[in-house]
């Protein structure tokens, strides 16, 4: 198996060499062959500069930087698109996912598993964090609907060809597990060890999660604008329902005051009948904006020309 190490770096100079020294000890003893991805995402330190020559050190290491903060999910992606190996795993620059614990990964991507995540066998966060987290989980389940959304995590190793199913993704806003989820429902989960984090505190704090839950909703999913559908015909069927109301008590003779039957009437029909039209284009609307997102069409697992993929290495290369 030859597998492709992505590391998103953000002030990181000082876990690194560490990070790197552990992941060439441990993959020459489960791979054929390696190599370790340094994105280097605008960090303000002298991250680069410890890429660089991490880089220069080991043949097995490439850096890449990236020309400012685009955020973790997109260096990510940067990432995983220069992978040149079969496997790609994937994991934060922090040492909290051991390189120890990567081999665990990789077993468990047998023949009938495309991606796996690594799940910590206790809580790494805090109280409001891990809620925090939990939430943005249970939007991915919910909204979104990707499987296995409650056992995401940074630390995942998937096959290489699932890059295929995001080749249009594009813009500020994206998400590596929402695209991964387009490719494949062959998904599993293994237990691993996370250690406390090295060097620093998380970017991700429980303002920032939350944000991040809200642009995964109305970023890749429809779900608001066809709630705005059936509120929509919801107004429309109690507007009509309502000008029956006036039209009875008119007739009845219940209603004395002059023009209220009129007035009343065209306000319960026109504002059912504008909801609802908002309900309709809504409809529309989120059939552009899902068409916008870049979804494959389809995603080749295997193929019999390789060379028309030359980038990415099999071991029967």
């Amino acid at each position: 198996m030859l597998v492709s190490v992505v590391v998103p770096c953000y002030r990181s100079a000082k876990t690194l060499p560490r990070l790197v020294e552990d992941l060439s000890h441990v993959l020459p003893e489960v791979t054929t062959g390696f190599e370790i991805v340094l994105v280097v995402d605008g960090s303000p330190d002298d991250t680069w500069q410890v890429a660089s020559e991490l880089a220069n050190k080991y043949p097995e290491t490439r850096a890449l930087r990236l020309a400012r903060n685009y955020g973790q999910h997109n260096a990510l992606i940067a990432g995983v698109r220069s992978a040149r190996y079969e496997v790609v795993v994937t994991m934060d620059d922090d040492l909290q996912h051991p390189a120890d614990q990567v081999p665990l990964l990789l077993n468990a991507l047998t023949d009938d598993i495309d991606l796996v995540y690594g799940v910590p066998k206790e809580e790494e966060h805090g109280v409001f964090r891990s809620f925090s987290s939990r939430l943005v989980k249970a939007a991915m389940a919910s909204t979104l609907s990707v499987q296995n959304a409650r056992s995401i995590s940074a630390f995942r190793a998937f096959r290489t060809f699932l890059r295929d199913g995001f080749d249009g993704l594009d813009g500020p806003h994206a998400s590596v597990d929402v695209a991964l989820s387009w490719s494949t429902t062959r998904i599993a989960q293994a237990t691993v060890r996370m250690e406390d984090r090295a060097e620093g505190k998380s970017n991700y704090s429980t303002w920032m999660l939350m944000k991040h839950a809200l642009t995964l909703i109305t970023g890749y999913s429809t779900e608001p604008l066809r709630l705005v559908g059936y509120l929509g015909f919801i107004c429309a069927v109690f507007g009509i329902g309502l000008f029956g109301v006036i039209i009875y008590k008119y007739a009845t003779g219940a209603t004395t005051v002059a023009g209220f039957t009129t007035i009343a009437s065209m306000v319960a029909l026109f504002s059912g009948a504008q909801m609802l039209a908002l309900g309709v284009l809504g409809e529309y609307v989120g059939r552009l904006h899902s068409g916008s997102m870049g979804r494959p069409t389809y995603v080749i697992r295997e193929r019999t020309d390789v060379d028309a993929h030359p980038d990415i290495t099999t071991e029967n290369d």
